[in-house]
């Protein structure tokens, strides 16, 4: 099982090429960015963990510019989206970022993509909430159209572009891996998409099992994020066969940022890669 990190980038903590080297000298195989385009000042829509919205949402650095100038800095390191809002994105110019962002990394990007949590952020991207499942599932076809074809064109009914060239084309083929971030909907959308699932991890490890069971039959690759530092934990995923495990690790400045790391590493070394000499 593989072993990576998500964290906010911001301008308040740790810089992108700092962390991306840190976590290739460790040992660690991959690093995800969420996103938001901004915070509306309404919060109507309550926090994921529920309480106050916390600080590094309102301040997130934009993760391509950001992965790209990590890119630049390492050589194996794995560099991921957790998650890109697809659903408020212009879905020929994100297949355009993937797509340079992927070369540029050669071949190095894992597309992590979700319907989003925050309503008023949608809405001021014009895309209605009640809709976003199913302008997800034309976005993630007419994206991978763009990548793989040279001659691609979409009709749906949210998503409409008429033949088209669009180049550069991924490094990686058909195109880069892509994970669907959520619950439930997700690993449905997951299965009928073809696609890998990103589900948050379960608090106790007796609950993998149950967490994993609507996978049964279909050759689905797990990413499980946001997972507690547990040996238990670590160890009874890596037995359920999911691909990788993502750690959070909060936004701080870099000496803080350096100690979080090797707290980690203590207990997942044994999943780790080889270490980078100091």
């Amino acid at each position: 099982m593989k072993i990576g990190i998500t964290t906010f980038v911001t301008d308040e903590g740790i810089s992108g090429p700092k962390l991306g080297v840190a976590l290739e000298a460790r040992g660690f195989e991959s690093l995800f960015l969420p996103e938001h385009s901004h915070i509306p000042a309404s919060r109507k829509s309550p926090a994921p963990g529920g309480g106050e919205l916390p600080r590094e949402y309102y301040r997130a650095l934009d993760p391509f510019v950001t992965l790209g100038a990590i890119a630049a800095v390492t050589e194996r390191l794995i560099l991921g989206t957790g998650v890109t809002l697809l659903i408020q994105r212009d879905v020929i110019h994100t297949a355009k970022e993937v797509a340079t962002l992927d070369r540029i990394s050669r071949g190095r990007f894992i597309f992590g993509v979700g319907a989003g949590w925050n309503r008023e952020e949608m809405a001021d991207h014009g895309t209605d909430p009640r809709t976003r499942g199913a302008l997800l599932d034309e976005q993630l076809d007419a994206i991978r159209a763009i990548w793989t074809e040279d001659v691609a064109e979409y009709h749906g009914r949210f998503i409409d572009f008429d033949p088209m060239y669009a180049w550069p084309k991924p490094m990686q083929t058909p195109h880069p891996p892509i994970f669907i971030g959520g619950a439930e909907a997700a690993a449905e959308r997951a299965i009928r998409h073809g696609l890998g699932w990103l589900p948050a991890a379960v608090a106790d490890p007796a609950a993998i099992p149950a967490q994993l069971a609507r996978l049964d039959g279909y050759d689905v690759p797990v990413t499980v994020a946001f997972a507690a530092v547990d040996s238990a934990l670590i160890d009874g995923y890596a037995e359920a066969g999911v691909e990788r495990l993502v750690f959070s690790v909060p936004t701080l400045p870099e000496l803080e940022t350096l100690r979080a790391l090797d707290e980690i590493t203590k207990v997942a070394d044994r999943y780790l890669g080889p270490t980078l000499a100091p």
